[in-house]
């Protein structure tokens, strides 16, 4: 998978494709509505690619205190960007990576 459209489109399909990281897999299920099982893709990692996306969960979440100390944990600031742009720009930077 190589474009956010296509990223978009696998969310019409019951399950993740198999193969995404764990950063893609969360943000797959919160495009899916799911936030509990998108936080169990990254809670328990320390990495700082995991961290920006927990922090966009927190900040989903409404948690701004617990957000911006992941974004600290991320090395990045909490963006101004609405939560659909931010998720946009996760996605596109992890497929980037991937």
């Amino acid at each position: 998978m190589k474009t956010l459209a296509e990223f978009k489109e696998s969310l019409k399909s019951e399950q993740p494709i198999s193969g995404l990281s764990a950063q893609l897999t969360s943000l797959w299920y919160d495009g899916k509505g799911n936030w509990n099982q998108a936080h169990a893709q990254v809670d328990h990692l320390t990495d700082r690619a995991s961290a920006w996306v927990h922090a966009y969960l927190h900040r989903k979440e409404g948690d701004i205190w617990n957000a911006d100390y992941w974004y600290n944990k991320a090395g990045r600031i909490r963006p101004n960007l609405s939560l659909d742009e931010e998720w946009e720009q996760l996605v596109l930077h992890f497929l980037d990576r991937d």
